[in-house]
């Protein structure tokens, strides 16, 4: 995948693309991460899918910003369809965050939405990860000492967020710029999921800490033409269960986009 940039809102974007002659599926990427988490799949699916990731905003190499909303983040996502020139609808896969922003952008803009893939999120958002993230504003010498403060649960998971500045290494993200973003994407999001009509794929890691399968399978219950799937997983299934899940959805992709 080549990395991209354009601007928009005062800001400039960062985004990968994959390029070639496949039909392009729009990623994005859920908080914590970015775009760069998508470049295994980006392998596995060509040369039939080009995967495009948007870096959002505050991620990535993407500008930290403000405002943090959801109309913002779903106009993001219209900006880089538009600077690719691509005006057909798209089949769109969001992972945690990203999936929020996914049902918000199919609500919005049904004629820029083919179908889309929830990954591990849910609609009754209540998230507070200030525990977590409160002392990763921090900068070590060694990339291993980072790794090591932030535990061998979530390191693995963050491989791609740590990068190298001057001083030594660090997240590529500000911690306290993403508690500003999750508190944005918290609350009831219920009315949103059901106001889309386009094909959905809901799937749930087995082992998630993050979201409640129940929920997650009464989502796809609710909504016509939505499927729910487990995988033996954690919240990152795309990571956790690469082969399963690469497979679940070339099977989607291929019966909505034949």
């Amino acid at each position: 995948m080549r990395r991209h940039s354009f601007e928009h809102d005062d800001m400039v974007f960062s985004f990968l693309d994959a390029g070639g002659e496949g039909k392009p599926l729009l990623v994005l990427h859920g908080h914590w991460m970015g775009g760069s988490d998508f470049g295994v799949l980006a392998e596995d699916l060509a040369p039939n899918w080009r995967v495009i990731a948007l870096d959002q905003r505050g991620f990535g190499e993407t500008d930290h910003a403000v405002p943090h909303n959801l109309p913002a983040y779903v106009s993001d996502v219209i900006a880089l369809l538009d600077h690719l020139s691509i005006t057909e609808q798209v089949p769109v896969l969001g992972h945690s965050f990203g999936g929020i922003v996914a049902y918000h952008l199919a609500a919005a803009h049904p004629d820029r939405v083919s179908a889309m893939i929830i990954e591990d999120i849910g609609v009754n958002i209540q998230d507070d990860s200030a525990p977590y993230v409160e002392n990763w504003d921090v900068t070590f010498r060694l990339r291993e000492a980072l790794e090591e403060h932030l535990g061998p649960r979530l390191a693995p998971y963050l491989q791609n967020s740590i990068h190298r500045i001057a001083e030594g290494w660090t997240l590529n993200f500000d911690p306290a710029e993403f508690l500003v973003s999750e508190q944005a994407t918290n609350g009831d999001h219920w009315d949103i999921w059901l106001q889309s009509k386009c094909p959905a794929l809901v799937v749930s890691g087995s082992t998630s800490r993050i979201s409640d399968a129940a929920e997650l399978q009464s989502m796809a219950e609710r909504r016509e033409d939505t499927n729910f799937v487990q995988l033996n997983a954690g919240h990152s299934v795309h990571i956790d269960a690469r082969a399963e899940f690469v497979d679940l959805l070339q099977q989607f992709l291929k019966r909505w986009h034949s």
